[in-house]
């Protein structure tokens, strides 16, 4: 069966790893689970991603997943496209042969996760949008939660392209078509996702804190759907929309309750 972990909130918050988070991750790994690394953020390339994983005691196993795999999806080669967005997205637009430029004439807008987000990238944006370019962005996550607490997340980005042209975006990461496409491949998950929405498929499990990106995730994939409550979501938001399948403290509690159960079913 595959697993499904959102990073922020879940494995870490910020600089700071989710504590049990890496236990929890080799239990899974350590009893044949496929465990994928399913995050919205797309400012981070993937070695990085690895590398933040692996001193927190994980090994990624190549399973990371990132909107910015899902936005390259979108493209093809040889489309000149505007990147307002960070090195991991645009190092996985030019994989798939993309020209990734910062100002001019292009087919396509890329808005994701960047820290250096400022007026002129901003202005160049608009302007290409405007001139007839299509809007495409990573996520619409308007936060995520950080060491610090909240800031802004890519969604709070795109909104600005989006209030200056009225465009309306074309969205790859959870809970979008694109990102569940990507993660049924990389699962080799066969059927899933057939199933009628809201049916968590039997075995395969996605786990967030936002129930808004994840929870609608898990819905859209036919997959188990399970909260916790490391990251955005405390005990006195509850109950969420969409209801979650499962509630638990942590990823680590998370964990060790399906597999008990498993091993009291065997």
């Amino acid at each position: 069966m595959a697993w499904a972990l959102d990073l922020d909130g879940v494995v870490w918050r910020g600089t700071d790893g989710v504590p049990g988070a890496g236990e929890a991750v080799r239990l899974l790994q350590d009893s044949g689970e496929r465990v994928l690394f399913v995050t919205n953020n797309s400012g981070r390339p993937v070695s990085d991603t690895e590398e933040k994983l692996a001193g927190l005691g994980i090994d990624a196993m190549g399973g990371v997943v990132t909107s910015g795999m899902a936005a390259a999806r979108l493209v093809v080669p040889g489309e000149r496209v505007l990147g307002m967005c960070g090195p991991g997205c645009r190092e996985e637009l030019e994989r798939v042969g993309a020209e990734v430029v910062r100002d001019g004439m292009v087919d396509t807008v890329v808005v994701g996760f960047h820290d250096d987000f400022d007026y002129r990238g901003l202005t160049a944006g608009v302007q290409a949008v405007l001139g007839g370019a299509r809007l495409l962005g990573t996520n619409d996550d308007v936060t995520f939660p950080a060491h610090d607490g909240l800031r802004p997340g890519a969604g709070s980005l795109l909104a600005a392209v989006v209030a200056a042209t009225g465009a309306t975006p074309e969205l790859a990461g959870k809970p979008y078509g694109p990102m569940c496409e990507l993660v049924r491949d990389l699962a080799d998950a066969g059927d899933v996702g057939k199933e009628a929405a809201g049916t968590p498929e039997t075995g395969h499990v996605m786990v967030g804190d936002r129930p808004d990106t994840d929870g609608r995730f898990a819905r859209a994939l036919g997959w188990r759907w399970s909260l916790v409550l490391s990251g955005l979501i405390g005990k006195d938001d509850l109950p969420v929309d969409p209801d979650s399948d499962t509630v638990h403290d942590d990823l680590l509690a998370c964990v060790r309750e399906h597999l008990g159960g498993r091993e009291r079913l065997g």
